[in-house]
């Protein structure tokens, strides 16, 4: 604004105080100039207001105001001014054209503030205060009659512009408040026709007349300027909840449709907008036809008298009580799924049908039907197909991306959040692996026979193969689809495996050759491999283990298995530091290829390796102690040569030979009968009971949990668990220690032998015999002769031998008890039953009884 309309304006508002001034009551002369100090402070309180930026907060509608103005000074029991008010302001508002005020409604809301804001500062209610009289008032708002004129009004009944009626002979109070309260009733009160048409307007999203939408409420409201009884009030507030869930459920289709095709919607989340939509497309229908009765122009009369077609409100809170039911319904489901897709929409959703009412019951059911459909369809296309055809992770089965081999364990799996409760666990379960069947078959088996076995499973269950043949509410005819499609196709699996890859047949091979099961084989194969075995394993070739084992298998019965089979055996050898002997990094390892390796996983084939080195270990030992009894025959150490030497070294011969016979017996008790525990109580019972396991499972996963616990017995019944490693490193030692025997006992006869050769002499021809002996008789007669000399070096020599060997074999014999005892000890703290029974046969009592003359 420039600064000469700035002045300007200065200049009429000090015109409009200064005649304000003049012109209140108790002012004295109109032409006397007012109070400098009350003229100074009135004009700064004109400039506050103005200047003010404070919108009001109701809406610029004068008749409005007026009314609230009217009814103010009505309630305060100011009525003659009330009704001075309304003639005024009927002057007022009918005045057009030059000179007439167009923002009426601003004016009158100034001269409120300013009434409002003195009654406040000044303590006093009297609406008055800004509006000095009614002359002054019409003066300044341009009228050119007044109420009264001097002592004209006072002669006609009225004072400074207000009626006085104090004194009325003629009731005329009586008419006034009756005139008012009509003129009130008029203005205020609403037709019910109007009322019903914006309750419909509200039920569809739609502000009307006087039912708006109010965002702080949250709700649909009837304005408070609307004047209608508390019971039609209330009753609009109740219709105009179905307004409100509208809203909700219509905002959520909408926000639903534009992210789709969003991984978070889904093709279960676009079902159900799709059937909220459907209902809302019916309750628009019902709108429609309730609208165009509330049209009808038949004038309103009471509720009792009215026609049929005549729509009260009445009337329309009983044609909206079923909509009611099932918009709230569907505002519930619309805060209960926001969050939520796939199965665990479906779970949710079925959770609200189990309900007493029977329209909520078929309002749910029909809802349901739409909202399931992609999942049974994505279910029947899994079990009859084995296609997973989920591209939003909607199904309570996730795939991913695996190996050929590990398709089976972890290909596939359930997701527990996406099940619906309508579906059982059992259920799921028994649906996942009928879809893995298939997919196991067609990926891993490359088989097509599971189609042939899928459509006899569906006529079987009463239903098709066709898509849309299963549906919410048919759960009993999808349990009967999946029971019959998983006994048909894992019957088929199972006849593959054993049939067409010959499952049995690899099970016994690995028994047989990787836990050393045939015999003459093994006995073969560690003949043959001893010699090479003992040498640094870094200088041993693999090519050539592979020709000794090829030449094992001709050389035993192993030549008549499959050559398929003989063809998935090969030689390992294990990673291997400097010092590791080719005993340490041997082993025979069986290739299972696809599909086989489903079940001898990678995992499996260690623990198979883990059995084959403490199962090779056994054998070592023990032909090791064979070897050492081979040595040890008593007709290789009674050659008449050793009657040559002194008694004493004869005794301890003896002694030391018996000492190691001993020995040898009590580690051979141990060893064999460790060997026989293994060998028929761990092995022959697991296999008599993994193959009576074979022969009663129905599917894969019967087949996987039956080889699991085969395996499992195994290793835990060997000493080979996670709760038996100090045993096994106990029993390991044992082994090393009878390794350790085997060389002194191969020592100490080599020695023996050596001493044979030297005092023997039967290799002499006979004629020379008498030669020899006489040269020898001469030799003897002289003193100090070579024979004597060497005779006497030889016995201590065999003395000091036979003395070091004893000392040896104590020692052993020391450490071995000790040991055994360790090992023993700990044997009834293991968990398994069956090691107990292993104790029971390593008791040693009998076997002391029998040799205690060693002792």
């Amino acid at each position: 604004m420039e600064e000469e309309d700035q002045h300007k304006v200065a200049d009429l508002v000090k015109e409009l105080v200064l005649r304000l001034l003049s012109r209140s009551p108790g002012g004295g002369d109109p032409a006397a100039p007012p109070d400098p100090v009350h003229l100074q402070s009135s004009l700064r309180y004109a400039f506050r207001i103005l200047s003010s930026r404070l919108a009001p907060s109701v809406a610029p509608d004068a008749a409005a105001l007026a009314e609230s103005i009217k009814r103010r000074l009505a309630t305060q029991g100011k009525s003659a001014q009330a009704l001075g008010f309304a003639d005024l302001y009927a002057k007022f508002a009918s005045k057009t054209g030059p000179g007439s005020v167009n923002n009426k409604w601003a004016v009158l809301y100034l001269l409120k503030i300013v009434a409002e804001d003195r009654n406040s500062a000044s303590g006093g209610l009297d609406f008055a205060g800004p509006l000095p009289n009614l002359d002054s008032f019409e003066a300044e708002l341009g009228g050119k009659s007044r109420v009264s004129r001097d002592g004209e009004g006072e002669r006609n009944g009225w004072s400074n512009g207000v009626l006085l009626v104090a004194k009325d002979p003629e009731n005329l109070r009586d008419m006034a408040f009756k005139e008012y309260a009509n003129l009130v009733k008029e203005e205020n009160e609403v037709s019910e026709e109007v009322l019903v048409r914006d309750v419909l307007y509200a039920c569809q999203g739609i502000d009307g007349k006087h039912v708006k939408f109010g965002t702080v409420v949250d709700g649909y409201i009837l304005s408070d300027l609307v004047k209608v009884p508390r019971a039609t009030r209330t009753m609009v507030r109740k219709l105009c909840e179905l307004g409100w869930l509208f809203r909700k459920v219509k905002g959520y289709i909408s926000e639903c449709m534009d992210r789709f095709p969003a991984e978070d919607v889904g093709t279960v989340g676009q079902a159900f907008c799709a059937a909220l939509q459907d209902e809302l497309s019916e309750y628009y229908k019902l709108l429609a036809v309730l609208e165009a009765q509330s049209m009808n122009p038949i004038p309103l009369v009471s509720e009792t008298a009215s026609s049929d077609n005549y729509l009260s409100l009445r009337r329309l809170s009983v044609w909206l009580a079923e909509p009611m039911v099932k918009m709230r319904l569907m505002a519930v489901l619309v805060d209960k799924c926001r969050v939520l897709r796939g199965g665990a929409m479906a779970g949710a959703i079925h959770l609200h049908a189990q309900h007493g009412d029977p329209l909520v019951h078929e309002f749910m059911r029909c809802l349901l039907r739409r909202v399931c459909s992609p999942l049974f369809e994505m279910v029947r296309s899994w079990v009859l197909e084995g296609e997973l055809e989920d591209n939003f992770a909607e199904l309570f089965i996730v795939g991913q991306p695996v190996k050929a081999e590990s398709l089976w364990r972890e290909g596939y799996r359930l997701h527990a959040g996406m099940l619906p409760s309508f579906i059982s666990p059992s259920l799921a379960q028994r649906i996942l692996r009928t879809g893995k069947s298939i997919n196991f078959l067609r990926v891993c088996c490359e088989d097509r026979g599971w189609a042939d076995a899928a459509t006899e499973a569906a006529s079987a269950a009463g239903t098709t193969t066709r898509r849309g043949s299963l549906g919410y509410g048919e759960t009993e005819a999808l349990e009967s689809l999946v029971d019959e499609a998983a006994k048909r196709i894992d019957k088929h699996l199972l006849d593959v495996m054993y049939n067409r890859y010959k499952f049995k047949e690899h099970c016994l091979a690995i028994k047989q050759y990787l836990l050393l099961g045939q015999g003459d084989f093994v006995q073969y194969l560690m003949d043959i491999v001893w010699p090479e075995l003992s040498e640094p394993a870094n200088t041993i070739s693999s090519f050539k283990l592979a020709g000794l084992l090829e030449s094992a298998v001709r050389s035993s019965n192993a030549q008549y298995d499959d050559p398929e089979i003989l063809d998935r055996l090969r030689v390992k050898m294990m990673p291997h530091g400097s010092g590791d002997r080719g005993w340490d990094v041997f082993s025979l390892h069986y290739d299972p290829r696809v599909p086989l390796d489903t079940i001898f996983t990678e995992s499996v084939m260690a623990k198979y390796l883990k059995i084959f080195n403490f199962l090779w270990k056994l054998r070592r030992v023990e032909h090791a102690l064979i070897g050492a009894w081979k040595t040890m025959k008593p007709n290789c150490i009674t050659s008449r040569a050793f009657l040559k030497l002194q008694r004493a070294v004869k005794l301890q011969l003896l002694s030391t030979l018996r000492r190691c016979q001993v020995l040898w017996n009590e580690m051979n008790h141990f060893v064999t009968n460790l060997q026989y525990y293994i060998m028929f109580e761990v092995l022959e019972v697991s296999w008599s009971n993994f193959s009576n396991e074979i022969e009663a499972a129905k599917d894969l996963d019967d087949l996987l949990a039956a080889h699991d616990k085969y395996l499992t017995s195994i290793v835990e019944k060997s000493l080979l668990g996670e709760r038996s490693q100090t045993l096994h490193k106990s029993l390991f030692v044992l082994f090393d220690l009878i390794l350790r025997f085997r060389s002194h006992a191969d020592r100490l006869y080599e020695g023996i032998y050596e001493l044979q050769a030297r005092t023997g002499n039967s290799s002499l021809p006979s004629r020379d015999k008498s030669k020899t002996r006489k040269q020898k008789n001469d030799q003897s007669s002289e003193p100090g002769s070579l024979i004597t000399d060497g005779r006497k070096a030889l016995t201590q020599r065999a003395g000091d031998f036979l003395q070091n060997m004893r000392q040896d074999l104590d020692a052993i014999s020391k450490e071995y008890t000790s040991l055994l005892e360790g090992f023993l000890s700990q044997l009834p703290l293991q968990q398994h039953v069956d090691l107990k029974f292993l104790m029971f046969r390593l008791d040693f009592t009998e076997f002391y009884s029998w040799s205690g003359l060693s002792k």
